[in-house]
């Protein structure tokens, strides 16, 4: 699975201190998101399903607007890792 990748790609020793980076919390809401998409390809009347998933496309839509906002080349560096659309700006 893929979030195995990622997690073996941060060295052990910093793996418990990076449960609460920005970054790793991106790619578990974005591990999400692909499961509740998968889900609801099959489910299409699942509308429980489809509030959780705006509410988790949204609090990553915020901590990626975040990151972009402190610290740009994270941003770009994990928007290409993850293969995620850039934000709008407004």
């Amino acid at each position: 699975m893929i979030k195995n990748a990622f997690i073996s790609a941060i060295p052990q020793e910093e793996k418990e201190e990076n449960r609460g980076s920005v970054e790793f919390q991106v790619f578990r809401f974005t591990n999400k998101i692909q499961r509740l998409t998968s889900h609801l390809e099959l489910h299409k009347k699942d509308f429980c399903s489809q509030r959780g998933l705006r509410i988790i496309l949204g609090k990553r839509q915020r901590l990626l607007a975040y990151l972009a906002k402190t610290n740009g080349v994270r941003y770009k560096k994990l928007i290409s890792q993850l293969d995620i659309r850039e934000q709008k700006t407004r």
